[in-house]
């Protein structure tokens, strides 16, 4: 990840991340409300990450005892779908005003 990238979210609306292990032994850190995460080397690196998205807020750090997956649900997938599409959209629509007016 480049260090001069931003984090996913602001540090005063830091989400829980989500530290563990998935069914095959990778690092998975997802945000708790899954729209965010990454598979990583080993335990130092996802702490890291979750860390550096969250704001450094080691309170909002949540170990996972159990297995933790990286998965995308469905609702989070139709939600992203849904915005991605109304971004294509508007874009589009800006094309074709342009077009009109030329």
């Amino acid at each position: 990840m480049d260090k001069d990238e931003p984090p996913s979210q602001c540090s005063e609306c830091a989400t829980p991340m989500l530290v563990g292990r998935n069914s095959r032994g990778q690092w998975v850190v997802r945000s708790e409300d899954g729209l965010y995460g990454g598979l990583f080397v080993n335990r130092t690196e996802a702490v890291r990450y979750a860390l550096f998205e969250n704001g450094h807020r080691a309170d909002a750090v949540i170990m996972v005892g159990g297995v933790l997956e990286l998965s995308l649900d469905d609702h989070v997938d139709n939600r992203a779908a849904g915005a991605i599409r109304g971004r294509f959209s508007a874009l589009a629509d800006d094309e074709d005003r342009q077009r009109t007016a030329a």
